[in-house]
């Protein structure tokens, strides 16, 4: 295989996460010539509904699915916290490359944190996980959906549409936008996604020729931090859409999850963490889901999913 064409959305954040990948790849395979195939999603496109509303699996990543299905691209490369639990159809995740921060960031001109904002406040997100725990944090502010890319988000906020915005720390950082980050919200206060962060090499199942050529990319502890919180959502049967947020690390040889179910509604949260062996990831991850399941987060979860779009 002398070229390799790596289908990618067209967002300036999926491009270089792309070229990352890219970049790697000629490092280590001198003489390979890398290809990107930019394409539109539908998660991309529909900008006039919540996430939650336009709903269904693999929201950012049918497109290049096809592609590579249509032979004009050999891989994918997405946003680990994009790429649904299960993969549907003949596809599989090559390689887990080393997680950057893993935090959301609090973006905002006036405000160093959500306890500074005043009654009435604007904070804007696509996301019902953030929702959630805004309103589990503070029922007296608005949060207003927000779509778009990275920059057109800044450009909202910088226009007083929001008085804040919350967004992913390792996208501001890889754009170049680490200046905006006003504060790095904390894990023991505020969660991340289930696999923020980290990004994922997508492949068709079984081509043994290009899972070895990727091989180098990835990187083990991230793979099993990032397994133990997706097994969590799966036992839940979440999505990206859903007020779910789970953080693997690794501490003292062990990892160490902390989840969490929220109602972006209500404000109403339950939580659970548990530690296990670095081999146990999955195991790990449907012991958290058990937990939260005996807290009440089957009722959590039949809410969210009632009303997605009124949110």
């Amino acid at each position: 295989m002398t070229v390799l064409r790596i289908a990618t959305r067209k967002s300036a954040l999926a491009l270089w996460q792309t070229e990352h990948v890219a970049d790697q790849l000629r490092a280590m395979h001198p003489g390979l010539e890398v290809e990107l195939l930019p394409l539109s999603t539908r998660g991309d496109e529909v900008l006039d509904r919540s996430l939650a509303a336009v709903g269904g699996k693999g929201l950012f990543l049918k497109e290049l699915e096809e592609a590579m299905l249509r032979g004009e691209a050999d891989l994918a490369v997405h946003s680990f916290k994009d790429v649904p639990m299960q993969l549907e159809g003949p596809f599989e995740i090559a390689a887990v490359l080393e997680r950057a921060d893993p935090l959301d960031a609090w973006v905002s001109n006036h405000y160093d944190g959500w306890q500074s904002l005043p009654t009435g406040a604007v904070v804007g997100t696509s996301s019902l996980r953030r929702r959630a725990r805004l309103r589990s944090l503070r029922s007296d502010i608005e949060v207003r959906d927000l779509r778009g890319n990275v920059n057109t988000r800044l450009a909202k906020l910088d226009a007083g549409e929001y008085d804040a915005v919350i967004l992913a720390c390792a996208g501001l950082k890889r754009l170049g936008f680490e200046s905006r980050i006003r504060q790095r919200l904390p894990a023991d206060m505020w969660l991340p996604a289930v696999s923020q962060g980290a990004i994922a090499v997508e492949i068709r199942a079984g081509d043994v020729r290009l899972r070895e050529l990727l091989s180098g990319l990835d990187h083990a502890l991230t793979r099993s931090c990032v397994e133990a919180e997706r097994s969590m959502n799966r036992a839940l049967e979440g999505s990206c859409q859903v007020p779910i947020a789970g953080y693997c690390e690794v501490v003292s040889s062990e990892l160490w999850l902390r989840a969490w179910v929220g109602n972006a509604l209500t404000g109403e949260f339950i939580q659970a963490e548990s530690r296990g062996s670095i081999s146990q990831a999955d195991a790990l991850g449907t012991s958290v889901a058990d937990q939260l399941f005996a807290l009440g987060a089957a009722d959590l979860l039949a809410q969210a999913a009632e009303k997605p779009g009124a949110l």
